[in-house]
C-alpha cells in the first residue's frame, strides 16, 4: 500500500475545530456533494457513449477543492492538470457549461473544443485543464510572474499531480520561482498513483513535499482527505505569499476511488487497499461531522442534496439539447489581436 496517507491512522473523527462557522462547513460540504454528483454523472454518460475520449475523474479528492474555495480568493489563479472538472466546479464555472464541454457541445465552457481535459475561463480565472503532464507548471509559473509584474496582490495556484512531479519542467519552474520571488503556490495532489505506477517505484523520495527543500523553498504535507485541513494548509501558504516573501509548495496526500481513466481497471491496487481508504470518504466523513456537531440537520442535508442532483439533472439536459459545433468554428478562437505596442504587423 502507497503511504499517501495511512488510513488506519486516519480513522474518521468527529471532533471539529470551533473556528469554522456553519457557514464554511456548509460550503465544504456542498462543494464536495456538487463535484461527486458532476463526477459521478459522468461516468454514466461516458457508459452511454454521450461523453467520448480521454476522461479522468475527481471522485475522492474533493476536500482539496473543497478546502481551497474558502482558502484563496476568487481573484487568485488557478491552473491544474487533466484531472480537473472538480477543480473547476469550485471555482464557480456552471455545472451545465462543464457537463456541456464533456459532451462536446458548443455551448461548452470552451465551446465544445476542449472536452474534459482542457477547460478555461478568464472570467472564473481558470485556466486549465492541462493534458500534457507537468505543462501546467511552466505555465503557472508564467502566470505568476504576471501578476508580479502587474502588481495584482492575486497569487497563482498551480496543480500537479504526483507523476508531474519527476517532470524536468518542475525544477526549472521551482528554481526560477524562488529566484523572482513569485507570488505562486505549487500543490502536488498526490493520490499514490501516477497512472498505475506508485509513487515509491518512481523515487526514493516518496515524501514530495522535500523536493522544496533543494530551493529554500517552504514545503509541507497536507492532509487531502479533510477540507478543515486543506483550508488550514492553503491559507498559511497563501498568507505568505502574500506577505511577498515568495513561493510555498504543499503536498496535499489524497486518494483517487476511480481507475485513472475511465479505461482503467485499476487491478495495480488490492481491493482492501480502496475499502481503507473509502473508511475515510472526505464527503460521508464531512456529512458525519456535520450531523454529530449539530452544525446542520438531516432535513437540510436532504433539501442540499435534492437540490444538487436537479441541478446535474438540468446540466446533462442542457448538454443533451445544445447543438454541435459548426465545421466553420473550427477557425475561431486561433488567434487573438494585441494592442501592445511591440506587436508588429
Amino acid at each position: 500500500m502507497p503511504e499517501v496517507l495511512n488510513p488506519a491512522k486516519a480513522k474518521a473523527t468527529s471532533k471539529i475545530s470551533p473556528e469554522f462557522p456553519k457557514e464554511t462547513w456548509m460550503l465544504w460540504y456542498e462543494t464536495m456533494l456538487r463535484i461527486r454528483r458532476f463526477e459521478e454523472r459522468t461516468l454514466m454518460m461516458y457508459s452511454q457513449q454521450k461523453i467520448r475520449g480521454f476522461c479522468h475523474v475527481y471522485i475522492g479528492q474533493e476536500a482539496i477543492a473543497a478546502g481551497m474555495v474558502s482558502a484563496i480568493k476568487k481573484e487568485d489563479a488557478l491552473v491544474t492538470a487533466y484531472r480537473q472538472h472538480g477543480n473547476a466546479i469550485s471555482r464557480g464555472i456552471p455545472t451545465k457549461l462543464c457537463m456541456a464541454e464533456l459532451f462536446g457541445k458548443e455551448t461548452g465552457v470552451v465551446k465544445g473544443k476542449g472536452g474534459s481535459m482542457h477547460f478555461f475561463s478568464k472570467e472564473h480565472r481558470f485556466f486549465g485543464g492541462n493534458g500534457i503532464v507537468g505543462a501546467q507548471i511552466p505555465i503557472g509559473t508564467g502566470i505568476a510572474f504576471a501578476e508580479k509584474y502587474k502588481e495584482t496582490g492575486n497569487i497563482c495556484v498551480t496543480m500537479f499531480g504526483d507523476g508531474a512531479a519527476r517532470q524536468g519542467a518542475l525544477y526549472e519552474s521551482f528554481n526560477m520561482a524562488m529566484s523572482w520571488n513569485l507570488p505562486i503556490l505549487y500543490i502536488v495532489e498526490n493520490n499514490g498513483y501516477a497512472m498505475g505506477t506508485s509513487v515509491e517505484r518512481t523515487s526514493n523520495v516518496s515524501n514530495l513535499y522535500k523536493i522544496g527543500s533543494a530551493f529554500d523553498m517552504p514545503s509541507e504535507s497536507v492532509d487531502g482527505m479533510n477540507p478543515e485541513s486543506v483550508h488550514i494548509g492553503i491559507s498559511k501558504a497563501a498568507q505568505h505569499i502574500r506577505s511577498g516573501k515568495g513561493p510555498y509548495f504543499l503536498e496535499i496526500k489524497t486518494y483517487r476511488y476511480r481507475g485513472h481513466s475511465v479505461s482503467d481497471p485499476g487491478n495495480y491496487r488490492s481491493k482492501e487497499e480502496v475499502e481503507q481508504y473509502k473508511a475515510i470518504d472526505p464527503l460521508i466523513v464531512t456529512e458525519s461531522k456535520i450531523l454529530k456537531n449539530r452544525i446542520a440537520t438531516q432535513a437540510e442535508l436532504d433539501q442540499l442534496n435534492e437540490r444538487i442532483k436537479i441541478e446535474i439533472d438540468e446540466a446533462v439536459e442542457f448538454a443533451e439539447n445544445s447543438d454541435f459545433p459548426s465545421a466553420s468554428s473550427l477557425y475561431d478562437d486561433n488567434y487573438v489581436e494585441s494592442n501592445y505596442p511591440y506587436i508588429r504587423d
